[in-house]
């Protein structure tokens, strides 16, 4: 095996360029003429007439623009059998869109790049204090309400109830054996 020169992949690298501007120039002209025209010319019949698979293969030559060969593969798949019946394993076979129930003026709190960040900001502001109102109470020696003379601080503790409390998981502990030094 001989190691090509300098030269030889230059011409090989030259032609290939030349091949592809060529395509290109062949794709542009095509694009220009309509799909029975290009058909007519090249003798071959609408694609979606074909009903054999094997005929299929005449569209797929390189004188067929892009287009064509797309509209003879998808007949393919329609009347091939082989490649038209899913077996249940194709994992996103499934129609997935859920538009059947879209709504129509959807409104979402969402926001792009900030995702729910309203809804958790209104979550993580405190709650605004209770306000009690007493009822008036006259100056007369009437009995003020029970509410009147029980304080805040007798019914609110911000300790918490003992039953309440879960005991800390314990970490695991190691213990080392030491040796004396000199023996292994």
């Amino acid at each position: 095996m001989t190691k090509a020169s300098f030269w030889d992949r230059r011409r090989a690298a030259v032609a290939v360029e030349a091949e592809e501007v060529r395509a290109a120039e062949r794709e542009a002209d095509l694009a220009e003429r309509s799909d029975e025209e290009i058909l007519a010319e090249l003798d071959l019949p609408m694609p979606e007439e074909v009903e054999d698979p094997d005929r299929i293969r005449a569209f797929l030559t390189q004188a067929v623009p892009q287009r064509i060969k797309t509209r003879a593969l998808r007949q393919l798949w329609r009347i091939n059998p082989m490649l038209a019946n899913l077996d249940g394993l194709v994992d996103y076979g499934e129609d997935f869109t859920n538009s059947a129930t879209v709504v129509e003026n959807l409104q979402t709190a969402y926001q792009v790049g900030k995702g729910m960040i309203a809804r958790i900001e209104a979550i993580a502001q405190p709650p605004e204090p209770e306000t009690v109102t007493l009822p008036d109470v006259a100056d007369d020696d009437e009995e003020l309400p029970e509410l009147a003379h029980t304080s805040f601080l007798e019914t609110h503790t911000d300790e918490p109830d003992e039953a309440a409390v879960t005991p800390l998981r314990r970490r695991m502990t190691f213990a080392f054996e030491t040796t004396p030094e000199g023996t292994a």
